[in-house]
């Protein structure tokens, strides 16, 4: 068990505690849900089922959800058991989704995702091939609204297809698609705010990506394990050095024009108890709009971070996985349960919607 501070009453002082206007959603508090694919939905349709409702249900006390990456097409598809939001039966599960999340008080955006495909780098994509996947995240932002979110996050970090484009190792295009290879995500960027009214649209980055955040294919691709101090991946493409933070700089500095929600950022590997807040800061004066942090947070840095002024929110995601109420127990000072990792993709009830709330007993 994870412990912290033990206080004796609920204490609304706390920045974490605070409401908060990110675009148009309201938001009662700043503790965020951070997206998390669980690979639950197993049927053949990857249709979201009534396990989905219940995990989203008992963490309706975030002050926002923010539903895992969900496939914006079938081509789209990269994983097994992850839901998708382009078709009709979808849009109808998801319907059911959002409606208990709703009736709990709770508020939830979907993250519209496409992965990227290696057997087809960048530079193979034609440009109706980019027509297609801007029109697929456009569709994808108008579904997600028929079936009641409250909105959308866009997912251009990590390993992702638009990440990629972001990246000018691996974006050797000559074509107005190269780098620095913010054209297709700008476009798709209009494209997903034009299906909603005012500002219901969050962007996710990750500019200080490493080797120590590579997913698992790219670590088994090596051979061997990444580290944070594995000086032999120099070449890891994802490596966030100056010129690309230089290329975020420049990109973020063009979302701040458009009708964007929040931007969330998520920072470095924490290289001790408490995240770079300098990494945040560097963004939080390129952006003017609401800022979520993420990447390593408690309650103590979440408060501080926000206290400060560098971050409106902050997202939790290995925490929300064990502990549903984990706003009631950051508000009430109580301990936070740790989750099983070897239950967290296995598709069924256990170590998703089994954790039990906070119990004096």
């Amino acid at each position: 068990m994870m412990r912290q501070q033990q206080d004796n009453e609920f204490d609304e002082a706390r920045p974490l505690l605070r409401p908060v206007a990110l675009g148009d959603l309201r938001l009662p508090n700043r503790v965020v849900m951070a997206p998390l694919t669980r690979c639950r939905a197993t049927n053949e349709d990857l249709v979201p089922t009534g396990l989905h409702a219940a995990y989203y249900g008992q963490r309706a006390g975030a002050g926002l959800i923010v539903a895992e990456g969900t496939w914006v097409s079938a081509e789209a598809i990269g994983l097994p058991n992850v839901p998708g939001i382009y078709s009709e039966r979808q849009v109808a599960a998801w319907r059911r989704v959002t409606g208990l999340v709703h009736a709990l008080g709770g508020r939830i955006v979907l993250q519209l995702w496409r992965p990227g495909d290696d057997s087809r780098p960048v530079r193979e994509m034609s440009v109706p091939d980019l027509e297609r996947v801007i029109a697929e995240f456009g569709a994808a932002s108008g579904n997600a609204r028929r079936a009641g979110f409250d909105g959308v996050e866009i997912a251009a970090n990590g390993t992702h297809l638009l990440a990629r484009f972001l990246n000018r190792r691996l974006n050797r295009r000559t074509d107005g698609y190269g780098r620095p290879g913010h054209r297709l995500l700008l476009e798709i960027v209009d494209a997903v705010t034009a299906a909603w009214d005012g500002r219901r649209v969050g962007i996710r980055l990750s500019p200080y990506w490493s080797a120590a955040d590579a997913p698992a294919a790219d670590r088994s691709r090596a051979g061997r394990p990444f580290t944070a101090d594995d000086r032999t991946l120099a070449d890891y493409p994802f490596t966030g050095d100056d010129r690309t933070l230089a290329d975020y700089d420049a990109l973020v500095a063009e979302l701040d024009e458009r009708p964007l929600a929040y931007l969330h950022l998520r920072g470095p590997v924490p290289g001790g108890p408490v995240p770079d807040f300098d990494a945040f800061a560097r963004y939080r004066k390129l952006f003017d709009g609401p800022l979520i942090a993420n990447h390593g947070f408690d309650r103590d840095s979440g408060d501080a971070i926000v206290g400060a002024g560098l971050a409106d929110a902050v997202s939790f995601a290995r925490l929300f996985v064990a502990n549903p109420d984990l706003v009631s127990r950051f508000a009430l000072g109580h301990e936070t349960a740790a989750a099983d990792p070897g239950a967290h993709y296995t598709g069924g009830a256990r170590g998703y919607v089994d954790h039990p709330i906070w119990s004096a007993s």
